[in-house]
């Protein structure tokens, strides 16, 4: 390790240790302090403090108490570097989270037009994933249906939505693989906006490889009332993604009370992982310590 990453590394622990002199997860994996949930950060949240290179990063994770990672943009990544990424996960008995089902842009090829050409190339990239997660141990795979077709009437776009993710649970299911459909306020043009409409959705297409991923950012945003459409929805629900809104950072920058969320979910003996789909809210290393700590108060429910 170079002597400048080494120093940097031992500040942050000094500063930590300071905080927290009886032990905690951000001493790593002797620390008396473990997270309740299966937290997972992607790449780039402790570039500062890590460094850049992705292995590094992954240590980092596991020594401050972090038992997963995300990584949407997994698909583009070349094999060497998908096979790297997955020995250093099983190095650190870490588990892996979603990745994007990404065959081109998914905001415009819309599933919900019932264009043959949509239909193939989604279900042309479903195959590819599915290689993808065995090089990773990957077990979930993120979709967006995409943009709202202006010219069907929305049951009949929910019907083209419902055909192709069917044939979509054919390609997965053999391989204990599931599709994680998410619902998104990014902009009113999306066509999947809330989670009843979602858990249609993975009702009428009846399979275990078809589910919900519930992220209570873009949840807070369109529908609010988490908990209660959490309960709601909760045989489909399969993934959780988090990140407080206003502003899509760290817990406690918002007015999402995520220690009673993560509460809620631990006593619904929700033990799959949580992704840290957001941003921080403040800048270096500064900002890194603060995401730790974020996750170390909003875990403080037993």
């Amino acid at each position: 390790m170079e002597r400048r990453k080494f120093i940097e590394r031992a500040s942050l622990a000094t500063a930590l240790t300071a905080i927290y002199p009886f032990g905690s997860n951000v001493y790593g994996a002797n620390s008396k302090h473990k997270f309740n949930h299966i937290y997972a950060p992607h790449f780039g949240m402790f570039r500062h403090t890590a460094g850049g290179d992705l292995i590094a990063q992954i240590d980092f994770m596991a020594e401050h108490g972090f038992r997963a990672l995300e990584d949407n943009g997994m698909m583009g990544r070349s094999i060497e570097d998908q096979n790297k990424i997955a020995k250093a996960l099983e190095r650190r008995d870490m588990k892996m989270g979603v990745f994007v089902i990404d065959g081109g842009d998914n905001w415009k090829k819309s599933l919900t037009t019932g264009k043959q050409e949509f239909s193939d190339n989604f279900l042309d990239t479903c195959k590819k994933a599915v290689e993808v997660a065995k090089r990773t141990g990957a077990k979930w795979m993120t979709v967006v249906p995409g943009f709202y077709e202006r010219n069907l009437p929305i049951g009949i776009q929910t019907a083209h939505v419902i055909e192709v993710l069917k044939k979509a649970s054919d390609i997965f299911e053999p391989h204990g693989l599931t599709m994680v459909l998410e619902p998104l306020s990014d902009t009113p043009e999306l066509f999947l906006r809330y989670s009843d409409q979602t858990y249609s959705i993975c009702k009428a297409v009846g399979s275990p490889a078809c589910k919900i991923l519930y992220d209570a950012y873009h949840m807070q945003r369109n529908e609010g009332d988490l908990l209660a459409n959490i309960d709601k929805c909760w045989s489909e629900i399969a993934y959780i993604q988090v990140g407080d809104n206003p502003g899509r950072k760290e817990p406690g920058t918002g007015e999402i009370n995520y220690l009673n969320l993560f509460k809620h979910l631990y006593n619904k003996d929700y033990r799959g992982i949580i992704g840290m789909e957001h941003g921080l809210s403040e800048g270096g290393e500064a900002g890194e310590k603060k995401l730790i700590q974020a996750y170390l108060n909003s875990d403080k429910f037993n």
